[in-house]
């Protein structure tokens, strides 16, 4: 329980940080967009870019390879981590599971069908209010310090995980281009080789890795967004280790055992001692789980680099609210999705399934903090704009969207910060 909770605090602390830097880089982003070098800005990021691979040849612009490629890795390390999570974490057994999310459920079919309420006529644009921003979220919580309840903090996280799956399921079933079938041959014939390795327990991640790099483009060329590339290749990692526990504790105390017993006066090591280390070396390798090792490796690479320079390329947005005016229909749809679809959608749902007794509210998580948690789960900011730029080609259309979420996002980061503040100050007058 102890090793769980340092995972769960290490996750939060990095996702803090993450949302942190979002934040600088995306006031960064629409200054840019909006000064002198806006029109150098947006034309980067509109440049060809082509990659070829033998007699495969991809050709996208630079924000494409950004969207589709690097948020491969995204949504790779999204997926490993609710693997994890559904298999040995917080979302282990049913009974764990069922809270976040029935709450995740409500938030994402309310503001789904707020959006289709105001745009019964242009349903496509319908998941862009589902997802939720975990680095942005967790960052405000984290803001605010000893004012946040510590299990607030594990719903949120335990929701948006959900949340995230919700997300990968709506963009690989909905925002698809036109489909190339004679390529889902390729794609059955790579992603079978990915389970043969899983089946004949191979832990090395490299081969999983080349492959998963094949995967990712015959899925580009299928016509299927390519990020689910790094979903389906998640589910194949494997989390056993090759060395339990205590075979490695036994291996190493020998190792260590053998490394001292050899110790002589010569300044550099002896054959045995090398032979020692290569032994600890070699338990090490053994006895990591391959997949909490790619996770653990890829956190900090999403957190630190492949959302910043998405956030960069995506959220730098012309303030023209006459955008805003000629779409005002698809705005309304997405801002009030996010600021009132999440928080009634997560609050309502939670509340009726309590009431017909189908899941259990732990008693140390008030009603008021589950309507906060709606709020701050409000803030949709990246998957949002990843989904927007899915659903619509429209560049105007896509400004006055980004417009709308970062207003709702903005709001929805006052109002649940607002409740926050106001349940600890009631606490603290309380005692």
């Amino acid at each position: 329980m102890q090793k769980r909770s340092r995972v769960i605090d290490t996750f939060i602390s990095k996702e803090a940080l993450s949302g942190l830097l979002l934040i600088f880089v995306t006031v960064f982003a629409i200054f840019i967009a909006n000064s002198n070098l806006g029109s150098m800005y947006f034309d980067f990021w509109d440049k060809d870019f082509g990659l070829a691979l033998g007699s495969q040849t991809i050709t996208m612009p630079i924000r494409l390879w950004i969207n589709d490629g690097l948020m491969a890795l995204f949504f790779l390390m999204v997926s490993l981590e609710i693997k994890r999570e559904f298999l040995i974490g917080e979302l282990a057994g049913a009974t764990k599971a069922l809270f976040p999310f029935v709450a995740s459920l409500g938030g994402m079919i309310v503001p789904a069908l707020v959006y289709i309420y105001f745009n019964p006529d242009n349903m496509i644009g319908f998941g862009i209010p589902m997802g939720t921003d975990t680095a942005f979220a967790i960052a405000i919580l984290m803001l605010l310090g000893k004012r946040v309840n510590p299990l607030v903090k594990l719903f949120l996280v335990a929701l948006a995980v959900i949340d995230d799956l919700g997300a990968i399921l709506v963009v690989a079933l909905v925002y698809t281009s036109e489909l190339h079938l004679e390529y889902f041959i390729h794609v059955s014939v790579v992603y079978s080789l990915i389970w043969l390795l899983n089946y004949f327990d191979v832990k090395k991640l490299l081969p999983y890795l080349i492959l998963g790099a094949f995967l990712w483009v015959f899925i580009h060329e299928t016509g299927v967004h390519a990020t689910i590339a790094g979903v389906l290749l998640a589910f194949a990692i494997p989390i056993s280790s090759k060395m339990d526990e205590k075979d490695f504790i036994d291996t190493t105390k020998s190792s260590l055992d053998e490394f001292e017993k050899n110790k002589d006066e010569n300044p550099i090591l002896n054959n045995r001692q090398i032979n020692a280390l290569e032994g600890i070396a070699y338990g090490y390798d053994k006895v990591q789980n391959p997949l909490i090792r790619l996770e653990h490796n890829l956190h900090g690479f999403s957190a630190f680099f492949v959302m910043p320079i998405f956030a960069f390329s995506n959220a730098g947005v012309l303030l023209d609210f006459t955008a805003v005016t000629q779409h005002l229909m698809v705005v309304l749809g997405v801002a009030l999705g996010l600021l009132i679809g999440k928080p009634l959608g997560i609050f309502s749902f939670v509340y009726i399934a309590t009431k017909f007794k189908l899941i259990k509210k732990p008693a140390n998580i008030s009603w008021f903090e589950i309507l906060s948690v709606g709020f701050i789960a409000g803030i949709g900011f990246t998957m949002s704009i990843f989904i927007a730029n899915l659903a619509f080609t429209d560049e105007v259309i896509i400004s006055a969207i980004k417009i709308g979420i970062f207003l709702a996002s903005f709001a929805a980061t006052l109002i649940g910060v607002t409740l926050i503040i106001l349940k600890h100050r009631l606490k603290y007058k309380s005692k």
